[in-house]
């Protein structure tokens, strides 16, 4: 059979499968079944993957707790623009907020300390990318984001947006350090 041809049979799913295509098959479908039963096993025993919470809010409230532990935990401020830099206690709740064009505020966590996260946008759907650690969280309006961490390693981390949020997206980054 030429594919130039048109088929002799036009009803082609008629046609007899060749013993190399059979092979490809199999060999396809058994990776994909390796596949999908390897993203829940890597969700549950890999603990690369977060596990948000998700939860309604309105952004005055959220606002306000943010203010709140700026007020009470700022340790000082950093860039031009004078960010407060906090440093809750371990174990407490964090907020970041994401805006056009900015991260609100610069966080200072301790080493091998829990915290729970508490994200959420103002304005346009943001992401959260902390890197070099490549967590990756979709933050929207209306939504608080929660998410236990625990950071391992200390030094300063870059918090990215990576959801195209407009003209400004590309100086949309902060910094969060982690203190031994």
């Amino acid at each position: 059979m030429s594919a130039i041809l048109p088929p002799q049979q036009r009803i082609w799913w008629k046609q007899p499968v060749d013993k190399v295509e059979l092979i490809w098959i199999t060999i396809a479908f058994v990776w994909c079944m390796v596949m999908f039963f390897m993203m829940p096993y890597w969700h549950v025993y890999g603990g690369q993957n977060l596990s948000p919470e998700t939860y309604r809010v309105k952004p005055e409230l959220f606002q306000r707790a943010t203010q709140e532990m700026v007020d009470k935990y700022t340790v000082r401020t950093e860039t031009d623009e004078k960010i407060p830099v906090v440093a809750p206690p371990a174990g407490s709740d964090i907020f970041l907020i994401a805006r056009l064009w900015s991260f609100w505020p610069i966080l200072e966590l301790k080493k091998d300390e829990t915290y729970r996260l508490h994200l959420t946008a103002m304005d346009y759907q943001h992401g959260f990318s902390l890197q070099p650690e490549n967590i990756n969280v979709q933050i929207l309006p209306g939504y608080e984001h929660v998410i236990t961490i625990k950071p391992n390693r200390s030094g300063t981390y870059a918090i990215v947006c990576n959801e195209f949020c407009g003209i400004g997206h590309h100086k949309m980054v902060t910094r969060l350090y982690v203190k031994d």
